[in-house]
């Protein structure tokens, strides 16, 4: 064979022994008197017999599929109900963590373990334990399933069958919901720790209120965050977990820090790096997202636009070394740590295809809409339809078009993952680990179809070969990190730092938060040891660890709920400022303000998370 012919064909396969039928093919047709043949129209054949014969004989799949599922509603339990407030909860549980559920349990009861990684944040394992929630979700379902079976009597009147049929379809979804949940006990983390002692899935947790790691201003608060949600996981899962979902994926490494705002409060020091606490924490595993193993500048004005924001990624950036090598995402790194710690990067080629609404999966007509209701029960009957701008002119729609979408969009997503991975494997020779990381949240709440269409991707993952569905630590103990990667700040937030969460409308979020950690921690080390003022202290704690939510800086700078964000922070400052001048009062042997007294009464009873919340946290 012609040398140059050669070569290609050993870009294509790896080796020259690897295909050796293919090549003994390539050979005789290359031997052919017409040119055409020789590498023409030949071309694209030879191509996919030698992939064939090469994967075939590999005693590996191509690679490894991690889904990881991030699982999150900030404290909303006592705390307003439609549109925001405890809505956002029995919504989730209905439409997505029961249906979740139970499509792992299908496929257990197949013979098929799931193996994706979900993790849960501490203050939605405390609202699905408390007894209100379950008395919400039951009374919530109850209530949609009366909207439903008013809308369908409604629609029969008016002579639109269709439209009373879709009725009786959410009867019957609303219905099964309530059966799900009872057949659990009402405990829902109950359900997925069950699976996960049948090793089907692996659970894992984040930080305790979702703050927002990098911007808080003092280790001690850091600490506290990631302690709370490592004792708080082995509290509702009975084991430690081995890998942390960082909040909005918010890295931030070891350098000399001084606060974006109230400088003359907070003065510059020496900070350890988020790894320093997981690794503390013994955590052994955490996601980044894609753009963090590049190590570049933060993307769009967001630094042009805000200068707090410029000069914290200035002294960042003064400290950094950077990455000097082109990293991949489809393994593993080590991070620098005093224990073993390991990274995930999320795979880019896959995010699109599922976020998207209007690239991706979720925009397809034939899926449900998500913004047209039907008033008073909200119930939603139409579809995406073609033109997706226009409400007015959206179509009815039909649950059997929506599962044929269902299965052409699991089966193009399985050849998606396939197609990275294989790529990766020619380049490398090694399997790669693609890793897709989504909020849970998205799947049946956003996008309705999404249970069953993670049902139809991981049976069709079970059934293939070529690929194989790992756990995040299954993954691990196979192929054990062996690079170090030095990561550089940032998110997965829009422009890749810290602009969603720090800019000219939450600035003044933040000078509160670094306020209450001061006089928080003053108070702790002043306080701490004295019996009598503990539970007064625990309380301060849950109304600053509240108060370090991200949701609310995030609701605030996208618009989406931005009033019940800025409530939610108002109030939560007041309660703080109220027990803690409580404190004051009583350290002094002073009389107590009837009021503050009241108060601290009040936040007790409504702020009713994390029972057991030991002030040596924050030592």
């Amino acid at each position: 064979m012609p040398s140059s012919a050669s070569t290609a064909v050993m870009r294509l396969t790896g080796t020259p022994n690897s295909c050796a039928k293919s090549l003994t093919v390539i050979f005789v047709f290359a031997m052919s008197s017409q040119p055409l043949l020789r590498f023409g129209i030949l071309y694209p054949i030879v191509r996919v017999a030698c992939e064939q014969v090469y994967f075939a004989g590999m005693a590996q799949p191509l690679g490894y599929w991690v889904l990881v599922l991030h699982t999150h509603i900030p404290y909303v339990l006592s705390h307003g109900r439609s549109p925001h407030g405890t809505d956002w909860l029995v919504e989730s549980a209905s439409e997505c963590y029961l249906p979740l559920w139970e499509i792992t349990h299908r496929l257990q009861q197949e013979g098929i373990a799931a193996r994706y990684t979900i993790s849960f944040t501490p203050v939605l394992l405390e609202q699905l334990a408390h007894p209100a929630f379950a008395t919400e979700l039951k009374g919530y379902l109850a209530q949609k399933r009366a909207f439903a079976e008013q809308d369908a009597r409604a629609f029969l009147q008016q002579g639109e069958r269709w439209m009373a049929g879709l009725a009786y379809y959410w009867q019957r979804f609303y219905a099964h919901q309530e059966a799900v949940f009872e057949s659990l006990g009402s405990d829902i983390t109950g359900g997925f720790r069950t699976l996960q002692e049948a090793e089907q899935i692996e659970v894992i947790t984040s930080a305790a209120t979702h703050g927002y790691l990098p911007l808080i201003a003092h280790d001690e608060c850091v600490q506290a965050q990631v302690l709370l949600g490592v004792q708080t996981y082995q509290r509702h899962f009975g084991r430690a977990p081995d890998g942390f979902w960082l909040p909005e994926c918010a890295y931030r490494p070891g350098y000399r820090w001084e606060p974006p705002l109230l400088k003359s409060l907070i003065p510059p020091r020496e900070r350890a790096g988020v790894e320093a606490f997981l690794s503390n924490a013994d955590v052994h595993y955490f996601f980044v997202d894609t753009h963090m193993l590049r190590g570049g500048a933060p993307l769009g004005t967001y630094l042009e636009r805000f200068p707090a924001l410029a000069q914290l990624y200035k002294q960042f950036a003064q400290h950094y070394r950077g990455e000097q090598a082109e990293r991949s995402p489809y393994r593993a790194y080590r991070v620098p740590a005093p224990e073993t710690l390991a990274v995930f990067a999320r795979d880019p080629a896959t995010t699109v295809q599922v976020w998207s609404g209007e690239h991706g999966y979720p925009g397809d007509a034939r899926y449900l809409e998500f913004h047209k209701q039907h008033y008073p029960g909200r119930l939603r009957y139409w579809r995406v339809s073609e033109n997706k701008a226009d409400l007015a002119s959206k179509q009815p729609y039909v649950p059997y078009h929506a599962y044929e979408a269902i299965q052409s969009h699991a089966e193009h997503f399985v050849n998606l993952i396939k197609g990275v991975l294989g790529d990766y494997y020619r380049q490398t020779g090694t399997p790669g680990a693609l890793v897709s990381m989504y909020d849970t949240e998205l799947f049946g709440h956003w996008w309705h179809e999404g249970p069953e269409w993670l049902y139809a991707v991981i049976r069709r993952i079970a059934n293939d070969p070529e690929i194989e569905m790992l756990t995040a630590s299954a993954y691990l103990k196979r192929y054990p990190p062996k690079e170090t990667l030095f990561l550089p700040e940032g998110s997965w937030g829009e422009g890749g730092y810290h602009a969603i969460w720090l800019n000219e409308q939450t600035a003044w979020v933040w000078e509160r938060l670094y306020r209450a950690e001061v006089q928080f921690l003053t108070l702790v080390r002043q306080h701490g040891k004295e019996p009598a003022l503990q539970p007064y202290l625990q309380q301060l704690a849950r109304e600053l660890l509240l108060l370090q939510s991200s949701d609310w800086t995030f609701l605030i700078t996208t618009q989406s709920a931005r009033d019940y964000a800025e409530a939610r922070v108002h109030d939560h400052w007041r309660r703080f400022e109220g027990i803690a001048t409580l404190i004051e009062q009583l350290a002094g042997n002073r009389t107590p303000d009837p009021e503050l007294v009241a108060l601290y009464e009040e936040s007790r009873e409504r702020d009713a998370l994390f029972e057991e919340l030991p002030l040596d946290l924050w030592a």
